[in-house]
């Protein structure tokens, strides 16, 4: 990490939606560099603390991507279990407005359950693209279940990070599609890697990071 990571700007808002109050934290691109926004939201089991949120928060703003995580209300009125995922995206909605005030093109994204929301909802706000960390492609044991739907329909350009062993869907388990996926290996739906594997979670967080960044590179801003 280095020292312009470090020093990125970081502010927080409260931002009312139909769900009730959310939170938006900016790690913000210094103002000559900044050229998109990317808004970020947590899992239904964790919050915006998630490691690879704080690896992408940490990085991106020096490559002039100002990245803003996003606290969905019911982690700021705090309640442990997310609601349906009609409600989140009410919530996500709310949001947009206040992720798109600075006039950037903004990348729809989260982890999980809100790399969902980022897909369900991404060609109704005008996104410019969608990046699906750990995306949620069945729940664990029950493939059956398959939400490539939500996925293949995201409408935009797509980054999909993914655990080579997420109970939530390995890379082999993903359909063919325009999205590009990045794997991390040994990595669960958390992106922790077993003591017994051959990188460890620096390693791994670079890997991410790297994507992300060759990645959005590559998107016109």
């Amino acid at each position: 990490m280095t020292k312009s990571e470090i020093k990125s700007e970081i502010k927080s808002e409260i931002v009312e939606t139909g769900a009730g109050e959310a939170r938006i934290t900016w790690h913000l691109a210094p103002k000559k560099k900044a050229r998109l926004i990317l808004a970020l939201s947590h899992g239904a089991g964790g919050g915006i603390e998630a490691r690879d949120l704080r690896a992408v928060a940490a990085a991106l703003p020096a490559r002039g991507v100002t990245v803003a995580l996003v606290e969905q209300p019911w982690r700021v009125a705090g309640k442990k279990l997310a609601p349906a995922p009609k409600t989140l995206d009410v919530g996500w909605r709310g949001l947009w407005p206040a992720l798109a005030e600075p006039g950037l093109p903004v990348i729809a994204g989260g982890r999980s359950a809100g790399a969902r929301v980022a897909c369900r909802t991404a060609t109704e706000l005008g996104a410019v693209a969608v990046l699906a960390l750990s995306f949620p492609l069945h729940p664990p044991g029950k493939p059956e279940k398959s939400r490539a739907e939500e996925l293949l329909g995201a409408g935009v350009p797509t980054l999909v990070v993914q655990g080579g062993n997420d109970p939530f869907g390995k890379p082999a388990e993903f359909p063919e599609g325009t999205y590009e996926l990045v794997e991390v290996p040994y990595g669960d739906h958390g992106f922790a890697i077993p003591k017994r594997a051959d990188i460890g979670e620096a390693e791994a967080m670079t890997l991410i990071t790297d994507g992300v960044i060759r990645w959005t590179g590559m998107l016109r801003g």
